[in-house]
């Protein structure tokens, strides 16, 4: 191993002493070549190019299918005996049409309040306005603009149930939801 050193400094040195010869050989020619460099065009500075725009990459647009709403999609709301106000069983129904009628912003709607057949007339038709406007009021706090949706009364009018009995009173006592354009 020892043998194997003292032979690459041997090398070494022989080598560098080769390379410093040349070197000092070379500058020391009595014969200097005369290089001519050609001459330099001075060029006037380039104006600064506009900067390219970016190229501003839009996401594929979403090819809107117009699927249109079915009023079967739409579920009626029910109410208590003499209430407008919502109950807590109804809330699942009138969110999930509330987000039908969010997806489809171009719906216009109109809802029916209708009653049972107990109490007056009058009476009935002013609970039946409640009912709708009940039911417009939380669609409207939904999100749903105001601007798709009427109301009408129909009172005691328009039962969906004939019958005389609390099973009857109750299918009748309700909001429904009626498409009347897309």
């Amino acid at each position: 191993m020892y043998e194997m050193q003292k032979k690459l400094k041997v090398t070494l040195i022989i080598a560098c002493s080769i390379l410093l010869a040349l070197s000092f050989m070379n500058g020391c020619s009595s014969k200097k070549k005369v290089v001519e460099q050609p001459k330099q065009e001075v060029k006037k500075p380039e104006e600064p190019k506009p900067a390219p725009k970016p190229q501003v990459k839009q996401a594929p647009q979403k090819v809107e299918e117009k699927v249109e709403l079915r009023e079967s999609a739409l579920e009626t709301i029910y109410f208590d005996f003499d209430k407008s106000d919502i109950k807590t069983d109804q809330r699942d129904r009138i969110n999930r049409n509330a987000r039908l009628l969010n997806d489809n912003k171009t719906v216009k709607i109109r809802l029916e309040g209708n009653c049972d057949e107990r109490g007056t007339n009058e009476y009935n038709m002013a609970l039946g306005d409640r009912r709708a406007n009940s039911v417009r009021q939380f669609l409207m706090d939904y999100g749903i603009s105001a601007s798709q949706i009427t109301t009408i009364s129909y009172g005691e009018e328009r039962p969906i149930d004939p019958g005389h009995n609390e099973d009857a009173w109750a299918k009748n006592r309700r909001c429904e939801f009626k498409i009347m354009s897309q």
